[in-house]
């Protein structure tokens, strides 16, 4: 897939019910050699240090992330990788272990934000929705959700020097709302769509 420009980068599970450090490892020594980025889907029910392996191999994210340590966490901030937390998916699986979010801002992790669509943990299709459970559920601002959406979820997909930000040089991809703030994106649970929307500087 990566010889025929099919893939872009490699997820791994890394759980107790899913794949296990050792095999993550190998999985991400394939995707190195074939010059791909990786990112882990870690510490979402136990502490299996996926952060910090996460970390080890420069993942751009590690997803979830619930469990992680404080010394994952560390090795996140040093490695450079998102944390992206998925409250739709803690919501559904009605989980109770909240992701870290104090120590992510006290050591500098960004802190991205996803659906993480799919139909066994998150059926959730809205990301203002995720905004609104990120807000409540895992106490974020209304700042911090809406930057986890737009410039840091780019940079989990390797992709902020094109998009996620509304600067020269960006793709102009854009959604406009009319809302008094930002905030209110963070605020109502459905019923407020967009006005319109821009892709690539054309109207859709």
């Amino acid at each position: 897939m990566a010889e025929a420009g099919l893939a872009d980068s490699v997820d791994a599970f890394c759980e107790t019910i899913a794949f296990q450090p050792a095999e993550v490892e190998r999985i991400f020594e394939a995707a190195q050699r074939w010059k791909l980025p990786v990112r882990l889907h870690a510490d979402q029910m136990s502490d299996l240090d996926g952060g910090k392996l996460a970390a080890r191999w420069h993942a751009l994210s590690a997803d979830h992330v619930e469990y992680a340590s404080e010394s994952s966490v560390h090795a996140m901030a040093d490695a450079g990788t998102v944390a992206m937390l998925l409250p739709g998916a803690f919501y559904f699986v009605r989980e109770t272990k909240q992701p870290p979010v104090a120590l992510f801002r006290k050591y500098g992790v960004p802190m991205g934000l996803a659906t993480d669509c799919n139909p066994g943990t998150s059926p959730v299709l809205s990301p203002t929705a995720v905004m609104n459970m990120a807000c409540t559920l895992f106490r974020l601002t209304p700042g911090e959700a809406l930057a986890g959406h737009t410039h840091i979820a780019a940079k989990a997909l390797g992709l902020e020097h094109t998009v996620g930000q509304l600067r020269t040089g960006m793709a102009a991809d854009m959604v406009v709302w009319d809302i008094a703030g930002p905030h209110e994106l963070s605020y109502w649970i459905g019923g407020v769509r967009p006005s319109a929307r821009i892709f690539g500087g054309c109207p859709q």
